[in-house]
């Protein structure tokens, strides 16, 4: 596994959700709703809705809509490039 490959993606990744301090408040958003109250179910819902919002709730406008499908495909391709180190083999 190429290391430095691996530390710039999750740069970029973090970059385009708005930096650390958005990283901390998209922390902070999950703390809140895994100790709130609901269902098991309920909370992954809205986990998984908070984390569409980089930077907690009404940062919506600091980032672009793609930035969830570039991150799906930077993870991804992440994944992909895991696997074929993994093998040893190119295919």
């Amino acid at each position: 596994m190429n290391i430095k490959r691996f530390s710039d993606r999750a740069k970029k990744v973090v970059d385009q959700r708005g930096g650390t301090e958005s990283l901390k408040r998209d922390g902070d958003e999950l703390r809140s709703i895994a100790k709130g109250k609901g269902s098991l179910g309920d909370k992954v819902k809205a986990a998984g809705k908070a984390l569409k919002e980089p930077g907690g709730p009404g940062s919506a406008e600091k980032a672009t809509p793609p930035v969830a499908d570039q991150q799906a495909s930077a993870v991804a391709a992440a994944e992909r490039e895991q696997q074929r180190e993994g093998r040893g083999t190119g295919s």
